[in-house]
């Protein structure tokens, strides 16, 4: 019987005879990639009961989360960092299932809103229960090394330019 192999160390392995330099790297974003193919794995499980996506789930809680449960489809395009067709397509979907509807800018009667039903509400507090007890597929790590996965990854997105340097890190320890 063989040992079980795991694939990212063998090709981290096999990095390190041609290019050390890299292997590091290599081996980190083919652990990453992994890791989000998990990940959204088991939160579309959790999801799958209503009827959500973890895309039209972050678009359901993120019109639950506004003050007047209604938002531009652009805005909430730039807010989850998606594409304006992304956005168009979700919104389709949350509409068929009856937890968004489009409505007019009252201040813009051009510009159309998105517009979360009282549906909406509840399956958005639900799945959100859901996904909570499940720590959103992220269970094996302690509190604390969540947030030193988050600070490593903010630096990433920083970097890609999600966000200035003026922006606040919100999991940095207050001064004192």
């Amino acid at each position: 019987m063989t040992a079980p192999l795991d694939p990212i160390a063998e090709a981290r392995r096999q990095w390190l005879r041609r290019w050390p330099e890299h292997a590091e790297h290599m081996a980190a974003i083919t652990s990453v990639m992994r890791v989000q193919q998990i990940l959204l794995g088991e939160v579309e499980r959790a999801l799958k009961p209503y009827g959500l996506t973890f895309a039209s789930y972050e678009a359901l809680v993120l019109l639950h989360f506004s003050r007047a449960g209604r938002l531009p489809l652009g805005k909430m395009g730039e807010r989850l960092m998606v594409h304006p067709t992304s956005i168009t397509n979700t919104i389709d979907r949350l509409q068929a299932a009856g937890l968004v509807r489009r409505v007019p800018d009252p201040a813009d009667r051009r510009r159309v809103l998105a517009e979360i039903s009282e549906r909406g509400h509840k399956v958005a507090v639900e799945a959100t229960e859901v996904l909570n007890g499940i720590s959103f597929g992220l269970g094996a790590l302690s509190e604390q090394d969540a947030v030193r996965l988050s600070g490593l990854l903010r630096g990433i997105r920083r970097a890609a330019g999600d966000f200035g340097p003026e922006v606040a890190d919100p999991w940095a320890s207050p001064a004192g």
